[in-house]
């Protein structure tokens, strides 16, 4: 018998129609599922992979304090809140000094949650096969070929990038054809919501005519540790060196979670256990404290992870939405990829809502003009943080000092200070108006 977590409880019938087909079974698209429930609207939850593999990708594990209330409030929160670990802030290591930004007394209370996006997942297809299975099926092994009909009538010529199309009333439906069970089939819904990454099909069938993707390639990597060893550090460190960056977080209390800034193209091979040990504890040295050492265990896994940024426009084409990595991807150093993506499928969803109590399609026509000024900000916020305490190949010491010196001014000013514990525990979600632009200033 196969472990019950990662069986699929089959859906009494698969639909051939629903209000949202939502391609993709990551966080993102499985919290909309449930979100959507709560409103009384009925999805189809397609994921191309199996169960196991949805449950084991790992990815990052820091909550924003609306991440932490959006899952709870929908009834997720309850393993999160048990084994989660509750941060206060972050502690900066630059020049042999360490400086700690306090998150409470910089942004208005908030704090931050570790609890690894692996868990989300394991928690919410928990919750979703025992509770909505029969009602809003979510297919593992389902791999969509095409989506088609989003435009429903809309003149593509008159797309806004920015804005998307507006969607017409127009009577004819998108179809999303897939296969499952070793069968082709085809869905029919209302609106079809991407959660399925950068390279899924959703955010190819948006038009070349209209879609716009901005990039940038970093020249570094992250090499990526879980290490059996109980965290040197009640905080997570951001450490600047001159050897490269390093950071230093957990999964528990009894499991390390450790990164290496590598070139890009390193092979974790030549990257033994032992010189992994001796380049954290020289990048985390500190002069204050010349006996600091990281706690040492054996290290179960290792990968390199690529960095890049990526924003697609529009984030809405008709009766087609994207969310996530479908939309937007940020260097992991500004902790913002899966707390965006939450963002986005909470504001999405309360769009849906208003759309199936009154008919009312003023917040979906404007949520990829919401969501995109807070995209770009995150953006900007991730692309600062990384390139603030990463080293690129050949810097010069003029850059160098460039870099100790905006970390020395977030260390002697509170208002640098609050400007990163703001962007980094998280900005509000939605305004009272819901426009979704409230909350802090950008970091600059």
């Amino acid at each position: 018998m196969t472990d019950g977590r990662r069986t699929q409880a089959a859906p009494a019938h698969v639909p051939h129609e629903t209000t949202v087909a939502i391609i993709g079974a990551g966080p993102a698209g499985l919290l909309l599922a449930r979100l959507l429930h709560q409103a009384g609207i009925d999805s189809v939850v397609l994921e191309s992979r199996d169960r196991a593999y949805a449950e084991h990708r790992q990815r990052a594990g820091m909550l924003e304090q609306t991440t932490v209330d959006v899952l709870r409030g929908c009834g997720a929160g309850e393993r999160m809140d048990r084994e989660g670990l509750v941060h206060d802030g972050i502690e900066l290591r630059f020049a042999g000094r360490a400086h700690h930004i306090d998150f409470p007394s910089l942004a208005d209370g908030r704090r931050v949650t570790i609890y690894a996006q692996t868990e989300i997942v394991k928690d919410l297809i928990s919750l979703h096969l025992a509770k909505l299975q029969n009602t809003s099926p979510l297919l593992f092994d389902a791999e969509v070929h095409t989506v088609d009909g989003i435009t429903a009538g809309t003149d593509a010529d008159s797309a806004d990038p920015e804005r998307g199309t507006v969607f017409s009333s127009n009577s004819t439906r998108p179809t999303v054809r897939y296969t499952y069970g070793g069968e082709e089939r085809v869905l029919h819904c209302d609106f079809v919501v991407g959660c399925d990454g950068f390279h899924g099909v959703s955010r190819s069938a948006l038009p070349a005519s209209v879609a716009r993707t901005y990039e940038r390639e970093y020249p570094h990597s992250w090499l990526g540790v879980l290490a059996d060893a109980p965290p040197s550090c009640d905080e997570l460190i951001y450490a600047h060196s001159p050897r490269g960056f390093a950071l230093h977080s957990m999964r528990s209390p009894t499991v390390s979670r450790l990164y290496l800034q590598v070139p890009n193209g390193t092979d974790p091979d030549e990257w033994p256990d032992g010189r992994i040990w001796d380049e954290l504890d020289t990048r985390f040295a500190l002069a204050s404290d010349p006996d600091w050492r990281l706690n040492r265990g054996a290290i179960t896994s290792k990968a390199v992870l690529p960095m890049r940024s990526s924003v697609t426009e529009p984030m809405q084409y008709g009766r087609l939405f994207l969310a996530g990595d479908a939309a937007h991807i940020v260097p992991p150093t500004g902790a913002k990829g899966l707390n965006l993506a939450v963002a986005d499928v909470a504001v999405l969803a309360d769009a849906f809502a208003r759309h199936h109590a009154s008919g009312d399609t003023a917040a979906l026509e404007t949520y990829s003009a919401r969501r995109l000024r807070r995209v770009w900000r995150a953006e900007h916020f991730s692309y600062f943080m990384t390139t603030t305490l990463h080293t690129v190949p050949d810097q010069s010491p003029f850059d160098t000092r460039l870099q100790l010196a905006q970390l020395e001014r977030i260390a002697s000013s509170r208002t640098a200070a609050a400007e990163l514990a703001e962007n980094y525990a998280g900005l509000a979600l939605l305004d009272s108006t819901g426009d979704g632009d409230a909350g802090p200033r950008p970091f600059s």
